[in-house]
Parts: structure tokens; sequence; C-alpha cells
């Protein structure tokens, strides 16, 4: 079997910048969550998708916040957008997608967590984590565990992360931790770029490990000097960048493979789904649409 965990803000976040806007009978603005609805339904056609998952930031603070004042929040967030958090969850809910709603941890979290379940499954063939998002390739392991772009039709293995970023996935937080990750708020260390961190921890695999001293290293990298003195300086700060870059796979959300099966879409949300989104012919057309698929629910 293959599992499916999708990154659910990843998709909200998407379909809200490029549908068009659409307004529901209340005037609330509903185009991102039909949407995102119209992106799943569109995976469920495939009879392959057997077991699948979707997580949300119910709310984008999570334990990090804590940790580190910089790193994200959902300040700047557009109204209408932050509006269809929970709408979208429902919509995820009601087409029978075991749907994770995260508060203290994230969305990323969550799929790492069951990606770590369900990759030692030895019924399971493939683990395909469906979002573009770099922190995630942290994941992928060899041909088992894959990052998938569903938008550009692209699937990364671990020698496709390591073309990518010129490093190997376990080396990604440390490669997040250097460089920087805006989207986080991760400042990470001053003139450090991608193609200087690959190259130090292609060779060392961890920051830890990157001797303090430029004369020491054993690979020729641009500018050296100014980037050994400025990782010596920032030594502590790195290590919490890391630590905020690394995700977590002991999330305790209870679950095990069999709890991703899918057995079709909940009709009775779906009604009510209907009514929300203002679209009274939604629950047909998902019949329609999933005509090719047989499930329990009826």
């Amino acid at each position: 079997m293959k599992v499916h965990l999708v990154d659910g803000t990843y998709e909200l976040f998407r379909a809200y910048y490029g549908a068009p806007p659409r307004k529901n009978r209340d005037g609330r603005e509903v185009g991102a969550s039909r949407a995102l609805f119209g992106s799943l339904l569109k995976l469920l056609r495939d009879d392959r998708v057997t077991h699948i998952g979707c997580a949300f930031d119910h709310v984008i603070e999570s334990f990090r916040n804590e940790l580190f004042d910089g790193y994200k929040t959902g300040e700047g967030i557009e109204p209408d957008l932050w509006n269809q958090f929970e709408l979208a969850e429902r919509a995820s809910s009601a087409l029978g997608i075991l749907t994770w709603p995260m508060i203290e941890f994230e969305a990323d979290d969550a799929m790492a967590t069951t990606s770590r379940i369900a990759a030692v499954d030895p019924r399971v063939t493939e683990v395909l984590l469906c979002s573009p998002d770099k922190d995630l390739a942290q994941c992928v392991v060899g041909d088992r565990v894959l990052l998938v772009d569903r938008m550009r039709g692209k699937r990364y293995s671990e020698r496709d992360v390591e073309t990518k970023f010129g490093v190997a996935p376990r080396s990604i937080p440390d490669f997040l931790a250097l460089v920087g990750d805006t989207a986080d708020g991760i400042p990470g260390v001053p003139g450090w770029g991608e193609k200087s961190a690959a190259a130090l921890l292609s060779v060392y695999g961890d920051v830890a490990s990157i001797p303090l001293r430029e004369a020491e290293w054993t690979v020729a990298v641009r500018g050296a000097r100014r980037l050994a003195e400025s990782l010596a300086t920032l030594r502590e700060e790195v290590k919490l960048y890391r630590l905020l870059a690394t995700l977590r796979t002991d999330v305790p959300l209870g679950i095990g493979v069999d709890d991703l099966e899918w057995h079709g879409p909940d009709l009775s949300r779906l009604q009510d789904l209907a009514v929300e989104l203002d679209d009274p012919d939604l629950t047909e057309a998902t019949r329609a649409a999933l005509e090719n698929r047989s499930f329990e629910r009826t």
C-alpha cells in the first residue's frame, strides 16, 4: 500500500493565492476552501490512494515560538485566508480524510511523525509527503519515503534531495540553520549561502562537526575565514536554529497505518459543507467524481 500525507496548510495557501475568490450567501470568503476541496478530491479519484492523512496548522504558533521570539506567527495573514483555516479542515474531514488540526505542534510535525510510523510498516511500499516544503525533505528515506510536489508533478527520493540541496536529508536541519528560512523566521548565519552550506555539510554532515578554524576545513570554500568567524560568533544561536528546523517525529497522534485507510466521503458532513460553501451540487458532484472508487460510506 501507499500512504499519502498532505500538507493542508500549504494547499490552503496555494488555493487562496491561486484560485478566484468566491463569497457564499452570507458574504464569507470561501474560494480557497472550495479550491482545496477540489484538489483533495482530485487526489482521491486515484484508486491507488487508499491510506491518506491531511495536516493543518490550526493556529500558526507552536512550541517553537516559546523557544525563539522571531519564529513565524500568524501576523500578516490576510483575514479572508485566516478565516478559512477551520473551514478547510472540515472540507478535508468531509471527504473522509483523517485530518489533524495542529496546535502545540505544526502540520509538518504531524506529517513527519506519521511518515516515521508508516515507513516501518512492512505493508507500506511508499510514503508520499505531498508538499513542496523543504523542511519535509529531512524525512525522505531512499525510494521509500518521498517528497512530492503535486503542482509540478515532481517526486524527490533521497538521491533527488541530495541533488537539489547538495546535502543528504539528515543534514537539512543543519542546512536551514546556516542559510536561514524566511518562511519560518529562521535568520541563519550572515554570509552563509546554499553553496557554502552544502559544501561543508556534504563533508561534515552537521554543523557541530564543522571545525572552528577554517584552516582545518578539508574542503575549499570561498570566503572561508569570514564564514568561520561568522559561525564561531553564532555557534549557540545555530544550535537553536537547528532545533527549530528539526521536525518532531514523536507527536502523540495516537494513530497507526490502519487509521489512515480511506472509507469514502462522509456524506452528512458533505451536505453541511455544501451549504457553507454555497454549492448545492457538492454532494452529487463528489459522488460522480468518485464513481470509479468503491467505499463503505453510503
